[in-house]
């Protein structure tokens, strides 16, 4: 089969099928041959065996930088041996070189023009006026999220947008108080989650419903509606990861949100793990709100802006004909880019909301990180999620190909296992790999040595994601090359 037709199987929930040659260097070139998203890897700089060991600034970059890597031999193309193996976009990914046309656009707007930068669209620049810029960005992640542009606002980050949420969307009263959350989220949820129930008055320990998964890190769609069920009269707020962090499990949201929005409850979604990764339609979904960071799998830089989702059905401004001629709108913390921009600079204190998630908005987003964000996904309009998620099914599927081989090379099963969902339908490009015991240390020097970058999480765990904007099949094979060479198979 080609690389379509592995794809088509995968989309239906069927086993890849790989053929006995799967494991070899020529089969991973050949379906590398055929990735009509190729050309994608080189709007990326990805880092080297040589500059990740880099120990102080010296005013250069990678190869990739400028090349990828890339070097003609007789006619074809190959790649520079010295090219490291990025391995994790779950956690940071790779810098588009997009981002330092951007950064630099945004500076020489500043230098050149100073405060108009707010109120004038340079010519030739790849950045509208500032104040637009978070409109702009959220234009350029309808795709990624399933939403209409309206139904965007790009400001602050994860965990401050999820207060922000919770502040209009958790109104918990002597009935429905509780909120639904997984045992072990990524903790700064849990932190955000715990205090916000604390600030109403109330008793974490009564009001925190923990979903716990079984002895794989696995939370079965049964058990999550069965707790729905169990709480329904008295939950306010189902707050869930759309992929959870350690085990890669990408929970069934469009069937979650149903059943819980039947029930009366407010459904939201943490998308750290999801947004840019799988194919979303929250608006479809008829998700009430939902958060996600652009650090990892859109590939906006460490710490960069982050994005909200708001159902259109709660950004809703209605005008009365009373006398004092409010706006009626769902309650929300507010501030001045919250506003409507035709009244932003009246400087009085009457607020007049942007309609839509805009109207969620507080502060003045950064100009320097939403040129970040508009550089990254100016690489995402050069595709779609489709096809995005088409390859990243035959990637992840790939690796687990090549991950039960070296088990049974070994003949004991007992090295590690894969805690990610085999189903190819519950998981996005990550694969979490816990290693047995003691061997954690070992295998990550390796991976290291060999300059390849993926992260742990104790007590033994890798997370290895090949992102498909970036990543190679061939990258899929010399890292399970590596991997043998570190537990000796």
């Amino acid at each position: 089969m080609d690389l379509s037709a592995y794809s088509e199987r995968l989309r239906g929930g069927a086993p890849a099928k790989f053929p006995a040659d799967a494991n070899s260097l020529e089969f991973a070139q050949k379906l590398d041959s055929q990735d009509a998203l190729s050309h994608l890897r080189h709007e990326f700089i990805l880092p080297t065996k040589t500059s990740i060991k880099k120990t102080a600034l010296d005013g250069t970059l990678p190869s990739t930088a400028k090349t990828n890597g890339t070097a003609a031999t007789n006619g074809t193309s190959s790649e520079d041996p010295d090219v490291g193996i990025y391995f994790v976009g779950n956690s940071l990914g790779a810098q588009p070189k997009a981002v330092r046309k951007f950064i630099d656009a945004q500076l020489e707007t500043w230098a050149s023009i100073g405060v108009n930068g707010h109120f004038k669209t340079l010519g030739n620049s790849p950045l509208t006026q500032w104040q637009d810029m978070a409109e702009d960005c959220a234009k350029r992640s309808a795709d990624l999220v399933g939403a209409s542009p309206s139904e965007i606002v790009i400001m602050n980050t994860l965990t401050i947008n999820l207060h922000m949420m919770m502040a209009s969307f958790y109104k918990p009263d002597a009935k429905r108080h509780k909120i639904i959350l997984e045992w072990r989220p990524f903790p700064s949820d849990y932190y955000a989650i715990e205090s916000q129930i604390t600030w109403h008055g109330l008793d974490p320990e009564k009001s925190m419903v923990k979903i716990e998964p079984d002895e794989s890190s696995y939370m079965p769609t049964e058990k999550i509606l069965a707790t729905i069920d169990a709480h329904a009269e008295e939950t306010a707020l189902l707050l869930l990861p759309g992929i959870q962090y350690y085990s890669g499990q990408l929970l069934d949201m469009p069937r979650i949100t149903a059943y819980a929005r039947e029930r009366g409850i407010v459904v939201g979604w943490d998308l750290a793990h999801a947004a840019g990764n799988v194919e979303l339609k929250l608006h479809d979904w008829d998700v009430d709100f939902a958060c996600w960071c652009t650090y990892k799998y859109i590939n906006a830089g460490p710490g960069a802006i982050g994005g909200a989702f708001v159902h259109e059905r709660h950004g809703a401004v209605e005008w009365n004909d009373g006398a004092d001629g409010r706006p009626a709108y769902r309650p929300r913390l507010t501030g001045w880019y919250g506003g409507d921009k035709s009244v932003r600079f009246n400087m009085d204190n009457k607020f007049v909301p942007t309609p839509g998630a805009g109207g969620y908005q507080a502060s003045n987003p950064s100009a320097l990180e939403l040129a970040n964000l508009a550089g990254a996904l100016s690489v995402f309009n050069k595709t779609t999620m489709r096809d995005l998620r088409s390859k990243a099914l035959v990637l992840t599927a790939y690796a687990e190909t090549l991950l039960d081989g070296i088990l049974a090379d070994a003949g004991d099963d007992t090295l590690f296992r894969i805690l990610t969902p085999r189903d190819p339908l519950q998981r996005g490009t990550q694969l979490s790999v816990m290693l047995r015991e003691g061997l954690l240390d070992g295998v990550n020097d390796a991976l290291e040595l060999n300059g390849v970058l993926c992260d742990k999480r104790k007590p033994g765990v890798i997370r290895v994601a090949p992102v498909p904007l970036y990543s190679r099949f061939e990258d899929v094979w010399r890292f399970m090359q590596i991997l043998r060479g570190a537990l000796k198979v």
